[in-house]
């Protein structure tokens, strides 16, 4: 999961001007995807160069891209983030349909907005779409932060000791086109309990990170 993580009571009042939104990709305009490719540049800048690159112009993603889209909004513009798109990954040697979760950002004013907030309003269409299990992956090192957000509400589960194999965003002629990692897997249930999750130690993407 591409996340970006940048707690008074003036912000208190800011994170509660902000309106969300849900938005299909193909009723995005040029002019949302330039705004949102300019929020994702100034939320992963501060976290390296490198991870603002991928949303050079007008480009509003980063490796996948997401087909529904949570936005927070207030008078500033883009407040937060959080992309979805759904897929069938491997666990081992077993199909699953997930919805993957990803392009998680939240303004630098706004830090404390969580994550929670995003997935209450995705909530209701990721019942809609009928997918049991909503996936994403993060860095070990935001391990803490998810599990304040998303663990300790019940709204998800953080498992560990899992490879996640994934295809590179474009094809380079001196890189392998697939890379693997040891990631902090995150699990949201939906449709199913996560005791139904499939045990294993290695989940293929087939695909971009979101």
């Amino acid at each position: 999961m591409n996340i970006a993580v940048s707690p008074t009571a003036e912000r208190a009042s800011a994170r509660a001007q902000v309106q969300w939104s849900l938005r299909w990709e193909s009723e995005l305009r040029l002019a949302d995807h330039a705004e949102l490719a300019e929020f994702f540049r100034k939320s992963y800048g501060p976290t390296g160069a490198f991870n603002a690159q991928p949303f050079e112009g007008s480009r509003s993603w980063a490796g996948a891209r997401p087909e529904l889209r949570a936005i927070g909004s207030d008078a500033r513009g883009v407040a937060a983030h959080i992309g979805l798109l759904r897929r069938f990954i491997k666990v081992c040697e077993v199909d699953l349909l997930v919805a993957e979760l990803g392009l998680y950002a939240v303004r630098p004013d706004l830090e404390g907005l969580g994550i929670s907030h995003a997935m209450r309003v995705m909530y209701p269409v990721l019942q809609e779409l009928g997918v049991p299990f909503g996936f994403g992956t993060v860095r070990s090192a935001l391990e803490k932060h998810m599990k304040r957000l998303v663990e300790r509400q019940g709204l998800a589960t953080l498992m560990h000791g899992i490879r996640v194999r994934s295809t590179q965003p474009d094809v380079y002629p001196n890189l392998s086109p697939t890379r693997l990692e040891d990631a902090l897997v995150v699990v949201f249930p939906l449709g199913r309990s996560i005791s139904e999750w499939p045990a294993g130690t290695v989940i293929d993407r087939n695909g971009p990170e979101l």
